[in-house]
């Protein structure tokens, strides 16, 4: 088994509901470029560098640039030199929180998030992998420049972006991790399995391994057959809620659940995945879930 990592929780969620931040088209990202910014993400991290302390683990810090892509960066009004600058710029600012805690860590490392060209919710039709390499690409040479350690793209629901997402990485040289969310009933948005999904991105261009997120432990579960593609996730980042994603694109309060439920929720998915390496949260979750799953009191 390898080494265990603590990441971070929701981030656009817990920014949202717990914090009171107004955050355009669901980034996080253009936080970077104020003041008030930089230090709602400071503050946001520091907990979780504080977890990782408690519990005497590793931390991996991801970027908060799900949404930093050409589309979505464009939306916002980032171009291509704006959207390289605060892909970097993120990396550095990790690179710099968890320098101010390196004597009292087991580890860290900064990884570069990526999230899908289009909605991370809804099947996309099918991606071509080599337009998908070349859509991706900048945003991981921006992360590879700016000394991130690995690379990973959340909430695919697309084999083909996810084959393209590989071998950008790979060609930036980047380790990479490609990562689906599933449904309810364990399948992929459009309605495959997570051992189809898997086995063709890895049959195409291996990633380092994969991580599922934006789904309750037990809509994972559904997914589980005792195939050999369960030693190729070695990442989860669960969702506190159990509603489906449809039910959570609408709400207007957020569902964090219960920390101690989620934590219990998720145990017996580590017996089920035995490569988990990188365990964390997504929406709904914050500092209070990730320490209840390290088993540690909040900081």
């Amino acid at each position: 088994m390898n080494q265990r990592i603590l990441t971070d929780g929701g981030l656009e969620t817990d920014l949202i509901f717990n914090r009171g931040i107004d955050l355009r088209e669901f980034a996080a990202f253009p936080l970077l470029d104020s003041e008030d910014g930089v230090a709602a993400l400071r503050a946001y991290y520091a907990d979780y560098v504080d977890v990782a302390v408690r519990a005497e683990v590793p931390i991996l810090l991801e970027t908060p640039t799900w949404r930093a892509n050409a589309d979505h960066a464009a939306v916002l009004g980032y171009d291509a030199a704006g959207a390289d600058r605060v892909n970097r710029a993120a990396v550095e600012l990790l690179a710099g929180i968890a320098l101010e805690r390196e004597g009292e860590l087991a580890g860290w490392q900064v990884g570069g998030i990526a999230g899908p060209r289009g909605d991370g919710y809804r099947a996309a039709g099918g991606v071509d992998p080599d337009r998908a390499a070349e859509y991706h690409h900048p945003q991981l040479a921006a992360f590879a420049s700016a000394g991130a350690q690995r690379a990973t793209i959340l909430t695919l629901t697309d084999v083909g972006e996810g084959i393209g997402f590989a071998r950008a990485s790979a060609e930036v040289g980047l380790p990479a991790v490609v990562g689906f969310t599933v449904e309810t009933d364990g399948r992929l948005p459009d309605g495959s399995t997570c051992a189809s999904a898997i086995e063709a991105v890895d049959a195409a261009a291996a990633p380092t391994y994969f991580i599922v997120n934006c789904a309750h432990p037990t809509h994972i579960a559904r997914a589980l057959d005792g195939g050999d593609w369960q030693r190729r996730v070695g990442g989860l980042r669960v969702n506190a809620s159990t509603m489906s994603h449809d039910e959570l694109d609408a709400m207007e309060v957020l569902d964090d659940g219960d920390p101690m439920q989620l934590a219990a929720d998720q145990r017996p998915l580590l017996d089920a995945f035995p490569d988990i390496e990188v365990i964390g949260g997504c929406c709904g979750t914050d500092v209070r879930h990730i320490a209840a799953m390290w088993g540690v009191s909040r900081p």
